[in-house]
């Protein structure tokens, strides 16, 4: 990822004279990375995408990290509070200077338009459905959806059924594994993914409402733009840069004669942390294998897993929605008598998300708040 895309009407040429059937000229946006040195996209407006007439006051957002004490956390996110749209009901639960991971419970449809202009965002779509809308196109939403997005992407998300989401923020590009690309870009042979998993935007005729707000996304806070045009009046686009959703249930698992460790689960990367896709399976298939994880000092990680569903064959007392924070310096593994209980076993049906991060993780107060304080206690065998 990614690979070349192209919608609607677009010239033969870049920079050159575009008009419409009246001999206007269309207004061309490049939207590229580092500079003019990584992926782009050329967009085609109707209007100029810079027509700002109303800049409104910064709405700061502070994150603040709780005293916590260094041990392993079961958080239920489930009952976090959090109700609204896709952005406001966004409750940040861990953070450093990589990632900002979050909890949403996805309620309403949005009213405004969002960017985020200083991070990419990964949205797990756990539960619900609706509509992604964005200046490319729009993608339906279903359960399992890693919707992909690239910071400057301006989109909406209009709400079917409720939806709970996992969000996690990076300051560095999202991508495929490097290991998973030859030097061309493309997926290889022994990725667990392809792209023809992706599923990319469908074009849409251009949006021509006047005026639209935009809240834009930075680092202390969103700024809101009116702008006099609305910025989906695109009638072509084409590049490598544009938003895009993987579905769980399409990565195939790797698996061996014995235990295989989580980087096979590897789905995506960014500058300091990683994100697996724990889906069913059949276990290790020699003769003496041992299916449950073995113990494992993650001395330069620290681990985020989000228990999607399924049988969670190596600890007791997950739920749905539960994260298990697992934090470098101190060992964690199956809880006693999962092993035991796992010997015979030939698969398992267990759908999870995991981020492993290399920098230590700060828990916000709101994800204290929903902690299960007895965890840390959950492996001694009496």
């Amino acid at each position: 990822m990614p690979f070349y895309q192209k919608r609607g009407e677009i010239p033969n040429k870049r920079h050159i004279q575009f008009r419409d059937d009246s001999g206007n000229l269309y207004w061309e946006e490049l939207i590229s990375r580092e500079g003019f040195s990584h992926v782009y996209s050329n967009v085609y407006h109707i209007h100029p995408p810079t027509a700002v007439e109303a800049v409104g006051e910064m709405k700061k957002i502070k994150l603040n990290s709780a005293d916590q004490t260094h041990r392993h956390h079961h958080i239920r996110t489930a009952n976090v509070s959090s109700n609204g749209d896709a952005i406001s009901s966004r409750i940040p639960l861990f953070f450093n200077s990589d990632v900002v991971i979050s909890k949403a419970h996805v309620t309403d449809s949005m009213t405004s338009l969002y960017r985020n202009g200083h991070a990419d965002e990964v949205l797990f779509i756990h539960h619900g459905s609706g509509t992604f809308k964005s200046n490319f196109g729009n993608m339906d939403l279903k359960p399992g959806d890693y919707v992909v997005l690239p910071r400057g992407v301006i989109w909406q998300i209009d709400v079917t059924d409720p939806m709970r989401v996992l969000v996690t923020e990076s300051t560095s590009p999202v991508e495929t594994p490097t290991r998973y690309r030859n030097k061309f870009g493309q997926l290889l042979e022994h990725s667990p993914f392809a792209e023809r998993d992706f599923r990319t935007p469908d074009f849409i005729a251009p949006v021509t409402d006047t005026p639209i707000e935009v809240e834009v996304k930075l680092q202390n806070g969103i700024q809101t733009y009116g702008y006099e045009h609305h910025p989906f009046d695109i009638v072509g686009w084409d590049g490598y840069y544009y938003p895009y959703i993987f579905n769980i249930n399409d990565f195939m698992p790797i698996t061996g004669k014995i235990h295989q460790p989580p980087p096979v689960h590897q789905t995506f990367q960014g500058q300091g942390f990683v994100i697996c896709s724990f889906v069913p399976r059949l276990f290790d298939y020699h003769s003496e294998s041992v299916p449950a994880p073995y113990a494992h000092s993650n001395v330069d990680s620290d681990e985020i897993l989000y228990y999607v569903e399924g049988n969670f064959m190596s600890r007791k007392g997950i739920e749905e929605e539960s994260i298990s924070y697992h934090p470098m310096g101190l060992p964690h593994g199956p809880q006693p008598g999962k092993i035991e209980e796992s010997l015979g076993a030939k698969e398992t049906n267990e759908l999870a998300v995991m981020i492993d991060t290399f920098n230590p993780l700060n828990m916000t107060e709101a994800a204290l708040s929903i902690d299960n304080k007895d965890y840390p206690y959950s492996w001694k065998e009496s």
